[in-house]
């Protein structure tokens, strides 16, 4: 936490270009995902298959990142106040002394005098759908890549 902007927030300008990329590119890989899999029904071939799921689990990443964002984006100063009053409760919400926000992982923290941080305005099940889906992702996708490799070693 910056000691000269203790109540500072994310970068709008960030938070809208991260919206506009999720709402872009989250549908685009679900409809890619699903050309993927029909032609690897077609196909039978497990490369097809494989590129298949890794767009769709890039799909879900994305998509699940995005909707984090989405929640930041509707957060004012008003709001971001509001949320550290529900997250630290009537006793400790006195005792505010800044924000810690992050994109990633993707939060927003309640800073206390004391040095505790609690969460807030994020819902709890964003960071851990959007890192087992990028974990998925990138596995499916190295996957993917050495079927390819193999598949062409066999044809040369």
């Amino acid at each position: 936490m910056p000691g000269d902007a203790p109540y500072e927030g994310h970068n709008p300008v960030l938070v809208i270009l991260l919206i506009l990329i999720g709402i872009i590119a989250t549908p685009w890989l679900a409809i890619r995902a699903v050309v993927l899999l029909v032609r690897a029904g077609i196909k039978r071939t497990t490369h097809a298959l494989l590129k298949g799921a890794a767009a769709l689990a890039w799909a879900g990443a994305i998509g699940m990142y995005t909707w984090g964002v989405l929640h930041l984006f509707f957060l004012d100063e008003r709001g971001q106040a509001e949320a550290c009053r529900e997250a630290l409760g009537p006793g400790r919400s006195m005792l505010l002394d800044g924000y810690e926000p992050s994109f990633i992982p993707l939060r927003f923290g309640c800073h206390i005098e004391g040095g505790q941080t609690y969460e807030a305005a994020i819902p709890g099940y964003v960071n851990p759908a959007a890192g087992v889906f990028t974990v998925t992702a990138a596995a499916l996708t190295g996957f993917a890549v050495r079927s390819r490799n193999q598949h062409e070693e066999t044809n040369t």
